[in-house]
């Protein structure tokens, strides 16, 4: 028979959504005969804390004087009975299935209210008098993230919505941290997670268990299942894989980690997978794995035959999302901002358009990597044939195409093919503002459904631009986003601050050009990202071309990636950072666009040198 596998998504990731990559796998490992369950521990452990009965157990985890907890705490337990009566009917709400409570919810007598209450934007003027139900969504978000502190400071400091025990992965030098944590008895959260992923385990017995670490939130949830899986389970073999380990563990020497796993893979996960598969079957040698890490005793051994390659995007089948409990997602407002809300609300279907970035120049890249450099795109008329599977699965027809960068080209060809089969989907993606997004394409994907796009403006600095090779400059993305907003199409921008050589001036004049562009409705939303260093960058790896300086290069047996750098031309980029979070924060919410940029900083800067009708040239 062939071998069973069961594939695991470990708290936390995205509550609205599933993650794509046990959907992926499945899907092409049963084009070659395997029998494939997957289970997101993700959700069903959220959905495990937010009942009645996880509540009641959440609460006598607490001793009855309180004292060491903080007054929001307090005031939370307090009111113990109140969040017991509403938590079943918060999220059956929050779920799409009782959308009837939302005027109740909006009422100042439903919602025990905790501190994520205490400074409450104007819902009569963020939400209007008939936007009833998104203003019930977003309170019932803050009901939701009440109880998140809660978590937080008095059972595990670890909790987070979208994430679990992300410092211990952050910059993993060292494995011992992680180890010796995985050493403490568990916690009531993980004792649920457990208590699920052993669920699964009996109702399936599989003989592979395959774990996604997509992100250093999951890494240590996903040890804490091999370490189950090893204690109760020694002949099933576990497999951990995804974007953490791709960009982390690339150097990785450890064998400690191998208490835990018996296999990591790199780089996209279906050739190695396959490759294991039919090793643990006896169809291959173990010197024919590939892109894999296996323990010989003490020592690391990394192995990659060179006999296959990457498997084509063509052929990496339709994603499956069978076994997955797509009604139990919830979708969240926590902004009342329409761009900015698509990353927590709905339920979207998740595909790739193409591999990598067809540009990968980008000096702040991880260029050198395979997820990157790597460029393969799938033909329209597979992809078109993947989106009405999916929907034929799902029942669903929103798409988040989550291409490093979708290519103009591929996103007009399957435009055109989607209005030629007359396929009705809403969709956004990730984009460069190229100059090939003219108005006319634009229009197009509006009209095959496109009803956003993401994209890196960065340091919106020409001169800082040019020299991170982006390819593009603040002009040229102006006119791209006026293209787009002609057609009714939204966008968020990517930026970023303390690129090496920025300066003060520079910082300055990058907001002007963001509160430009969004008093001219260019773009809709947009999130500040500090410049790192990456030892897979063209910056961590050539720092004396950016006049920088790598200080402490990481040492140690488990992750490298991020690097500390000094800044000696540049300014004090972190004094910029409240500043320029406030400031995108209030364009958001359509407030402040008339204030002078130095308003939003409590330090004298200097004065914006760009003109205040820059952007407004640039788009004539």
């Amino acid at each position: 028979m062939p071998i069973k596998t069961l594939l695991i998504t470990p708290p936390f990731t995205q509550l609205n959504t599933t993650y794509p990559a046990s959907p992926y796998l499945k899907g092409f490992l049963k084009q070659h005969g395997y029998e494939v369950f997957q289970a997101d521990l993700s959700i069903e452990v959220m959905n495990a804390i937010f009942s009645q009965n996880g509540f009641a157990a959440l609460f006598e985890q607490f001793p009855a004087n309180h004292v060491q907890l903080s007054q929001n705490s307090r005031h939370i337990l307090s009111n113990a009975e109140y969040y017991l009566q509403s938590v079943d009917l918060v999220m059956n709400f929050l779920k799409h299935r009782d959308t009837t409570l939302a005027t109740r919810i909006c009422s100042d007598n439903f919602l025990p209210m905790a501190s994520r209450f205490d400074q409450l934007p104007d819902l009569q003027w963020s939400f209007g008098s008939v936007g009833v139900y998104d203003r019930a969504r977003f309170l019932a978000t803050l009901y939701i993230e009440d109880i998140g502190d809660l978590i937080k400071d008095g059972i595990t400091p670890y909790f987070g919505f979208s994430r679990y025990a992300e410092k211990l992965g952050i910059s993993a030098h060292s494995f011992a941290p992680i180890n010796e944590a995985l050493q403490q008895p568990s916690n009531i959260i993980e004792t649920w997670m457990l208590e699920l992923l052993k669920k699964h385990i009996e109702e399936q017995r599989p003989d592979v268990v395959g774990l996604t670490i997509p992100f250093p939130g999951n890494l240590y949830a996903a040890l804490k299942c091999g370490q189950f899986i090893r204690q109760n389970y020694p002949q099933i073999k576990v497999i951990a894989g995804g974007g953490y380990v791709n960009t982390e563990l690339r150097e990785f020497s450890e064998p400690a980690v191998f208490e835990y796993l018996d296999f990591i893979t790199l780089d996209d996960g279906e050739r190695p997978l396959l490759n294991i598969l039919e090793f643990l079957e006896g169809k291959r040698d173990v010197k024919e794995l590939t892109r894999t890490f296996i323990t010989t005793g003490n020592d690391v051994r990394y192995v990659n035959s060179e006999k296959e390659g990457f498997v084509s995007q063509n052929e990496i089948g339709c994603p499956d999302y069978s076994d997955l409990a797509l009604g139990n997602y919830i979708s969240l407002i926590d902004l009342a901002n329409p761009m900015h809300r698509l990353w927590n609300d709905g339920r979207w279907n998740k595909l790739t358009i193409a591999h990598g970035c067809y540009w990968h120049k980008c000096s702040f890249c991880d260029t050198s990597l395979e997820y990157i450099n790597r460029f393969d795109s799938t033909a329209a008329g597979v992809l078109a044939d993947r989106i009405e599977g999916v929907i034929t699965q799902t029942g669903q027809t929103g798409f988040h195409f989550v291409d490093e960068a979708a290519p103009p080209a591929a996103l007009k060809a399957l435009a055109l093919e989607l209005l030629r089969r007359k396929i009705s989907i809403s969709w956004w993606a990730n984009i460069r503002f190229e100059n090939a997004f003219t108005e006319n394409l634009s229009r197009l994907l509006a009209e095959s459904g496109c009803i956003a796009v993401t994209g890196g403006l960065e340091t919106a600095a020409d001169r800082l631009l040019k020299l991170m090779n982006k390819g593009v400059t603040v002009g040229q993305a102006a006119r791209v986003c006026r293209n787009f907003n002609r057609a009714g199409i939204m966008v968020h921008a990517y930026l970023m601050y303390g690129f090496p050589t920025q300066t003060a001036q520079e910082t300055v004049d990058s907001l002007e050009i963001v509160r430009q562009l969004f008093d001219q409705e260019l773009i809709q939303s947009a999130f500040w990202h500090r410049f790192t260093a990456t030892i897979h960058s063209e910056v961590g790896q050539n720092p004396e071309k950016y006049k920088c300086r790598i200080i402490d290069p990481p040492k140690g047996r488990f992750a490298k990636n991020d690097l500390q750098h000094e800044d000696p031309t540049g300014c004090d980029h972190q004094a910029f950072t409240q500043g320029l979070n406030k400031a995108v924060y209030n364009f958001m919410h359509g407030i402040g666009t008339d204030y002078s940029v130095a308003d939003w900083f409590a330090f004298k800067v200097p004065r914006v040198a760009v003109k205040n009708n820059h952007i407004k040239r640039a788009i004539k």
